[in-house]
């Protein structure tokens, strides 16, 4: 079920209803609904993988309840062996089975043998890599002793299925949204409201901006032999603006329909596009993801600790596997090992924790040398999304290729009806450079914002979103 669907349209309100309405004064129920709700929302893509998610699910339960029973460390270590080896299993499987079966029999091929490939056809389930995660983060902290092992079933299924956040996060940890689920939910009226308001945003970056993004970004990269440089450097940046208007809409609208519930979720996206250097852009996108990856590997591999060799081992596993962690693809490994080519440098003279504060904090503009730098980090990850959305190593090579070719100085190859939609791009931009040291766009309190300024924006967000909104995409996160 999509957030911009119909069906989600219906299914929001009826979900809202009955749990203020009907559970508001019984826990069980309450996260009783929260497991139908899910399960419901989940099986509408596919209601055969909702036993996968369960079995996977069911193993950690009773592998948390394990560890709590058992005090040797060798059995411990085993227990979680299981869990991650399930987990991982699963996802490997599902994910990865005929990457590394073509990758095996191409590697024979380059040596002058040729093997048969077994491919299989095999369906992704939606939000794998997401729930897998979040299910691991429970195993982990809970053989970390960071964790009680819930014993509360209804409570545990709550949290893995959460359905908010259950098919492209943010990816919760267990230690902060688990005991949500031990707490009987009162609705509060103002928390309710910024929910709202977030889901607006989010419904406007991912309809609007994403959406229309797409038709011309798909125009583009399936037919980049033949557009100037020009077009291919405009596709690019339109790219950028869709994966995150796409990817960050989502996480908007989870988190606020999270809060409608009466849950916080963490937050995924902090205006990336603003950051600086590479290693601010890293602390702002998909930043549930990446404080994953930095306290269950990063971190137990040594982390920041050791000498200069180390760091910049550790840099590069992490990179690489957090691109691997996006998809069965060359392109995604790649994509990661430039962002860590590009983090590198930063490491080494220790300039990786700058900037860490707000850009531009109590000014209404950036410095000249703050925009330079936002400018560069901005051009810096619009050409490593190339081999993102690129589907093999070659094309993205030529593309970039071709980019840097003497048509880069034409005129890019555009119909007007396909720029119509730019001053929205615009809007999103002032609005969030307006509203940067906010958890969202529309957290609209300051004295800046007077009443009828607010109720415009929100009432034009809508009129934007009826009139402008492109033709209904997937999202994007949801292969991953």
């Amino acid at each position: 079920m999509l957030f911009n669907s119909i069906e989600f349209a219906l299914f929001l309100p009826v979900v809202f209803v009955v749990y203020w309405f009907v559970t508001a004064h019984k826990l069980k129920f309450q996260n009783l609904l929260i497991v139908i709700s899910s399960f419901i929302f989940y099986g509408w893509w596919d209601w055969r993988f909702l036993f996968l998610l369960v079995f996977s699910a069911s193993v950690d339960y009773v592998v948390g309840l394990g560890l709590a029973k058992q005090q040797q460390l060798k059995k411990r270590k085993l227990l979680l062996l299981v869990s991650v080896s399930v987990n991982l299993g699963l996802l490997g499987f599902f994910k990865y089975y005929n990457f590394f079966v073509e990758s095996f029999a191409d590697a024979f091929t380059f040596m002058g043998r040729e093997l048969a490939k077994s491919s299989l056809k095999i369906v992704l389930p939606v939000g794998i890599s997401f729930y897998t995660f979040q299910a691991l983060s429970y195993s982990i902290d809970v053989y970390r002793r960071q964790l009680e092992p819930t014993k509360d079933l209804i409570a545990y299924f709550a949290f893995i299925s959460f359905f908010p956040q259950l098919v492209a996060g943010p990816i919760e940890r267990a230690t902060h949204l688990l005991p949500h689920f031990y707490t009987l939910r009162t609705f509060e009226y103002a928390k309710a409201i910024d929910g709202l308001r977030q889901i607006l945003w989010g419904l406007f970056k991912k309809m609007v901006i994403a959406d229309n993004c797409a038709t011309i970004v798909n125009q583009i990269f399936d037919n980049s032999v033949e557009y100037s440089g020009s077009t291919l450097f405009l596709g690019a940046i339109l790219f950028a603006f869709q994966i995150y208007g796409d990817f960050s809409g989502y996480s908007d609208i989870a988190i606020g329909t999270a809060r409608l519930f009466g849950f916080s979720l963490m937050r995924n996206f902090a205006y990336p596009y603003f950051s600086r250097d590479i290693a601010e852009f890293w602390r702002r996108w998909h930043i549930s993801l990446s404080t994953w990856f930095r306290d269950y590997v990063y971190i137990p591999l040594g982390g920041s600790q050791g000498g200069t060799w180390m760091k910049v081992r550790n840099t590069v596993i992490i990179f690489l596997l957090s691109g691997f962690w996006h998809g069965a693809n060359w392109t995604f490994i790649a994509w990661g090992f430039i962002h860590a080519l590009y983090f590198i440098p930063l490491l080494i003279f220790k300039k990786n924790r700058v900037n860490t504060n707000t850009v531009a904090d109590g000014k209404s503009l950036p410095s000249l040398k703050e925009l330079a730098q936002i400018a560069s980090t901005f051009l810096l990850t619009t050409l490593a999304w190339v081999f993102f959305r690129s589907p093999n190593i070659y094309d993205a090579f030529k593309y970039i290729g071709k980019i840097f070719s003497g048509s880069i100085l034409t005129i890019p190859e555009l119909e007007k009806k396909q720029i119509i939609f730019v001053p929205f791009i615009i809007l999103l931009v002032a609005m969030e450079w307006l509203q940067r040291d906010k958890q969202h766009a529309l957290q609209l309190e300051s004295p800046r914002f007077p009443r009828i300024v607010k109720w415009t924006i929100y009432y034009g967000l809508v009129f934007i979103i009826i009139f402008y909104a492109g033709s209904q995409q997937e999202f994007i996160y949801f292969q991953f």
